[in-house]
């Protein structure tokens, strides 16, 4: 009879695993957004004259709003104060919005020639468009490591967070691959095409999400029937200091900021890299950064079920970072050039993707209160943002200043060439950093007793 009252919602596997699914599909929508752009950025340069520091500026823009705003952080007090439902259908909203505003910017006439603030009014437009999508998907992003915490915790947590990031990057893989094909479809080049299909998944995306709601009301009431608490102590401003004076969580927000640093950003030139060293075929340029995402899909469900019984997340961490180094390392030597070296790298570099995010998100709530989560997840990715903000700004710089090596004409259309060698030596060098600090935090985790080796379902 008691193991009958505490039963609810969440104690169903298919309930669990359904609510996983829904707003895993939200996040997967939001994602192919994200990357969508990433793989075009020569038909940027060819069709609409960007060059490749206003791509740089355009992709810096993902942090603009949650950074200098403070919009991430913002987010996550509201997520912590007013809850999952109506912070999830308002990040939602504002992805769908930022969309539109990017989509518009690429496909209109009416900006050319236009300069405003000094620059480029096409890309100063997709570029807001792209910072108001940003603040939508990162609080999304938080919103639903919240709602997994909320079903998974003591289950099979990071088993759960891992097949979200494998769905998200279904969206990654599916930009990365497709973008080009679709921007070429009719025979016509138009770069605004892969930006309308995007819009339209997350329009589904945000329906979806609405599907989850009502299932989050579902289990508060089973929650409540049970006699669970639904909530815990209600966060405080104050709060903030706690997890700002927690040594722990400032190691997992720096070897955040420097391992994704080294891979998004990566991300957005790979599949330039791919055209400028390796000499593949512009159409085809994209499959190669395509399969880091599918070892995503694969691997991270795999070493988050690996954590849940076995434990070692700290030093999943380490050997994740030892993986990127490796990698970035090998991509900067010149000799390097055949493109199934590159396959070979990405496929290493997709292990290594898989195996820090696998063990850092699900240690967070070993960390910091539950009450706490929402906001110390905001406050993460707000650290994020900064390198996913800065590090494509600098490696667009740095590509425009000392990298150009001639020209070649593609599509009939005569663009630069770049030797990519500086740019991998400073993702190198974040791997680097990152090793080092996910060494402090198993020294810290050993000091603490966060039990971050230890497994997450609890027996």
């Amino acid at each position: 009879m008691v193991d009958q009252i505490k039963k609810t919602l969440r104690d169903s596997a298919a309930a669990r695993w359904s609510a996983l699914f829904i707003v895993s599909f939200t996040m997967m929508c939001a994602y192919f957004l994200t990357d969508i752009m990433a793989p075009m950025a020569g038909l940027l340069e060819g069709q609409l004259g960007w060059t490749r520091a206003e791509y740089g500026t355009f992709t810096s823009s993902y942090g603009w709003f949650n950074v200098f705003l403070l919009m991430l952080i913002l987010g996550g007090i509201i997520l912590d104060k007013a809850g999952i439902r109506i912070t999830g259908v308002g990040a939602t909203l504002l992805m769908v919005l930022g969309t539109g505003i990017k989509y518009w910017a690429v496909s209109t006439s009416s900006l050319d020639g236009v300069t405003l603030l000094g620059l480029n009014a096409q890309v100063l437009w997709a570029s807001i468009g792209f910072a108001t999508f940003a603040v939508g998907v990162e609080v999304s992003g938080i919103t639903v490591s919240k709602i997994i915490v909320k079903w998974f915790k003591g289950k099979e947590l990071a088993t759960a967070m891992g097949l979200e990031m494998a769905m998200a990057r279904i969206g990654t893989a599916f930009a990365l691959g497709f973008s080009v094909p679709i921007a070429k479809a009719t025979g016509v080049i138009d770069v605004s095409r892969p930006v309308l299909v995007a819009l339209i998944g997350l329009c589904i995306g945000f329906i979806s999400f609405l599907v989850y709601v009502m299932m989050d009301k579902k289990l508060d009431a089973s929650m409540s029937e049970s006699g669970h608490v639904v909530s815990e102590d209600e966060f405080k401003l104050s709060d903030i200091g706690e997890i700002l004076k927690t040594r722990g969580w400032w190691y997992i927000a720096i070897l955040c900021v420097l391992f994704y640093s080294a891979v998004f950003p990566f991300l957005k030139y790979a599949t330039d890299l791919m055209v400028n060293k390796f000499g593949v075929n512009e159409d085809l340029a994209g499959m190669i950064p395509m399969l880091l995402p599918f070892g995503n899909i694969l691997l991270t469900p795999v070493f988050g079920g690996i954590y849940d019984k076995k434990g070692k997340g700290a030093t999943i961490m380490i050997i994740g970072s030892i993986i990127l180094i490796v990698v970035h390392a090998l991509f900067s030597v010149q000799a390097l050039d055949n493109w199934m070296i590159a396959m070979a790298l990405m496929i290493l570099l997709g292990i290594g993707f898989s195996l820090v995010p696998s063990a850092m998100w699900p240690s967070v709530p070993k960390i910091v209160p539950e009450n706490r989560l929402g906001t110390a997840y905001a406050l993460i990715f707000y650290v994020q943002n900064w390198g996913l903000m800065g590090v494509p700004l600098l490696i667009g710089w740095v590509l425009e200043k000392y990298c150009i090596s001639g020209t070649v004409v593609r599509d009939g259309l005569t663009v630069n060439t770049y030797d990519y060698t500086l740019p991998m030596i400073i993702f190198t060098l974040f791997g680097v950093l990152a090793l080092i600090v996910a060494f402090l935090l198993k020294a810290e985790d050993k000091k603490k007793g966060y039990g971050l080796e230890l497994p997450n379902i609890e027996k």
